[in-house]
């Protein structure tokens, strides 16, 4: 039989008394994962800044600014379709049926993409407010392609109240106060 080597590296041993009796959130500073919930048992609940708490709720009036946006778009589809016939270059005829259907597409394209934008920046931003820190670089990436668009398309009310609801988002998500609710996780566990 072959002896094994023992130059080896051996894996960090962790002392599991060290852990003990500390709440979530102290656990999650030190790189440690949270206790395993068993099942029957209540799950150990976040203590969130008030910061965070805001931005969460900033991140949910930014959804309902964009989305009632895009349901006044659809109500306006008719202007899109007379500009589209305005727009006309000669040479390109369009009819006002063609107008109509590009017009509708387009705006029924957006209220679904602006539903589905809304969906996944509250549920990240949701789960930033759980404590999770790249939940929390999700939602600014999410924040950060909001403005992008909503500055990029023709400007209109709900495009700067929402984009400015996403820009005190990003701020409250960043502020010194809150950095130690986003502990970096470190690289030895």
């Amino acid at each position: 039989m072959a002896e094994k080597d023992d130059n080896t590296p051996k894996p960090a041993e962790v002392n599991p008394d060290e852990f003990t009796g500390l709440t979530d959130d102290e656990r999650r500073k030190r790189g440690r994962a949270p206790d395993p919930v068993l099942p029957g048992q209540d799950a150990p609940k976040a203590t969130p800044p008030l910061e965070v708490h805001a931005a969460f709720a900033l991140a949910i009036l930014a959804t309902v600014i964009i989305v009632v946006g895009q349901v006044v778009l659809v109500a306006v589809k008719q202007q899109f379709a007379d500009a589209i016939m305005k727009q006309q270059q000669p040479g390109h005829s369009i009819t006002l049926e063609q107008a109509q259907s590009t017009a509708n597409f387009f705006v029924w394209a957006m209220l679904i993409g602006a539903l589905c934008f809304g969906g996944l920046l509250v549920l990240f931003a949701w789960k930033a407010r759980e404590g999770t820190r790249s939940a929390r670089t999700i939602a600014t990436l999410l924040a950060v392609l909001g403005i992008v668009f909503e500055l990029g398309i023709p400007r209109n009310i709900y495009a700067l109240a929402s984009s400015l609801a996403l820009v005190a988002m990003l701020i409250l998500l960043y502020l010194p106060k809150v950095r130690d609710y986003f502990p970096k996780v470190g690289k030895k566990l």
